[in-house]
């Protein structure tokens, strides 16, 4: 079982100084603006884009480099792509989960970059959430199968905490208070506002799944070890970070003996991804199969219009599973 990890006040505080730390700039000057006299803000993906919506609103012209239906971790950036990415007033990413992002930023000139890596502790995740006590041991990975992230193996996945989420959140907006300062205190406002509903989010989920017939789950991406952690519960990832890895017959008989432990009922698997392997281990097993969405991107498919919706989409598919009380 994991130990939920308490983050003391002053990390939070911090996040703030954090931010400007994050925020590469030439000088105190903010940056300039398009035609439309808003900040061209370039995400690189569906949370940092929601993010720079979220705290920027009518300030803000906000691009992302990963368009709906597109799985992140494959992303290739096209020419136009770098053009724009080039253009930008404030780069908005998270360095370590798409290589392919980090080139094109580390090369695109842009003054006020924003690294949400930066903005909280990354941790390294296995792919079993029974190990989490050995966590910074050497030859701990994040999933033997999967492709490690990060400096370290890092694993990227903090939006799906809405705590570290918030963390990140905090760095964004004094970020963009300092490339901006005109509309400081709208940004200001803007995340205030957004930390109340991440802290109403946070409440839900403590009290949805802290009484469950089961703390362990099966998702063929191991995207949600910050949330276990949060919860208190036991991730159990098919094949580790990367959706698309194809997890070994070991691994598979793992599960099969896991499942069958822990009174695991449902496979979970994600809308960007094939779910074979979900419905492979589902038919061996006896087990049923469920959404479990990383929120690496909207689309028609996910079970929601936004980051909130979808997190507590997340939320009842997870009491279902678990058995909540």
């Amino acid at each position: 079982m994991n130990v939920r990890r308490l983050i003391p006040a002053a990390a939070l505080a911090g996040a703030v100084a954090l931010g400007a730390t994050a925020l590469t700039a030439c000088s105190g000057a903010g940056a300039g603006t398009g035609e439309d006299g808003k900040l061209d803000v370039m995400s690189s993906f569906y949370p940092m884009q929601f993010l720079a919506e979220q705290i920027g609103k009518d300030h803000v012209k906000v691009d992302t480099l990963t368009k709906p239906g597109v799985e992140p971790h494959d992303l290739e950036i096209t020419p136009k792509q770098t053009g724009q990415l080039g253009e930008s007033d404030v780069v908005l990413y998270l360095k370590g989960l798409q290589p392919a992002v980090d080139k094109a930023v580390a090369q695109s000139g842009v003054k006020h970059v924003v690294d949400a890596a930066k903005l909280t502790k990354l941790e390294v995740h296995g792919s079993s959430g029974h190990d989490h006590a050995h966590e910074g041991e050497e030859g701990h990975t994040a999933g033997e199968e999967g492709h490690a992230h990060g400096e370290a193996g890092e694993d990227p996945h903090v939006w799906l905490d809405p705590v570290k989420y918030a963390e990140v959140a905090k760095g964004v907006g004094a970020a963009l208070e300092k490339a901006d300062p005109d509309h400081a205190a709208d940004y200001r406002k803007n995340t205030d506002e957004l930390l109340g509903k991440l802290t109403a989010l946070d409440t839900e989920f403590k009290d949805g799944l802290k009484d469950t017939a089961s703390k362990t789950f099966i998702t063929t991406h191991s995207a949600f070890g910050y949330l276990a952690e949060r919860y208190g519960l036991d991730q159990e990832g098919v094949s580790g970070v990367d959706p698309e890895s194809e997890p070994s017959p070991a691994r598979m008989k793992e599960l099969q003996a896991v499942a069958k432990k822990d009174n695991v009922s449902t496979v979970f698997f994600e809308t960007l991804a094939s779910d074979k392997t979900a419905k492979t281990l589902a038919t061996d097993t006896g087990l049923k199969t469920d959404v479990l969405d990383p929120l690496e991107g909207i689309t028609d498919k996910s079970q929601g219009a936004d980051y909130f919706e979808v997190m507590r989409s997340n939320l009842k598919n997870l009491q279902k599973a678990l058995g909540s009380k």
